[in-house]
């Protein structure tokens, strides 16, 4: 039997010998996040507050890069939004899924919601979900700003994603 019956009408519990059909593996996955804000096309869009401060939201459709170059190959975008979550330091609060739009990820992603305290020189921050070939991801990435521009906030940064999924 694939199913067992759920007093819930909406659901049904799977057996667990059916949903284990791939082993579990980790991934390691090295990109860059291209962070535009000073472009005719900006990839990050202030939605939320006015001086950069606690509350400022923005919104972001960054290309992801095999180099730290913004000419770099694309090899997709990364999607969501981040936030200045403290009062009194330069933390932000980061929404974002990493779609892959190359080799075999193509069409799979991995989605991250965390604490990037932007000041540190190496931030880590969890993988929380994947789809596609990332179906229940789980994970870390540890984060490097490469280069920061402080008159136009345009920025580089380095993923080193670890990532365990079936």
């Amino acid at each position: 039997m694939l199913f067992t019956s759920s007093n819930a009408a909406f659901s049904e519990e799977l057996v667990e010998s059916v949903t284990i059909t791939r082993m579990e593996k980790t991934t390691h996955l090295h990109f860059y996040f291209q962070d535009i804000l000073s472009s005719k096309n900006p990839t990050s869009v202030k939605i939320i507050g006015g001086n950069i401060g606690f509350g400022t939201t923005f919104m972001i459709d960054d290309a992801l890069t095999q180099g730290p170059k913004r000419d770099s190959k694309i090899i997709g975008r990364a999607q969501g939004m981040y936030s200045v979550a403290a009062q009194n330091d330069m933390a932000l609060l980061m929404v974002v899924t990493f779609g892959f739009t190359e080799g075999i990820y193509n069409g799979s992603g991995i989605s991250m919601l965390g604490r990037n305290h932007v000041l540190d020189n190496i931030r880590e921050m969890p993988i929380v979900g994947g789809s596609g070939l990332f179906r229940f991801a789980r994970g870390y990435a540890l984060v490097h700003t490469v280069w920061f521009d402080v008159k136009t906030g345009d920025a580089s940064v380095e993923y080193n994603v670890f990532v365990r999924h079936f």
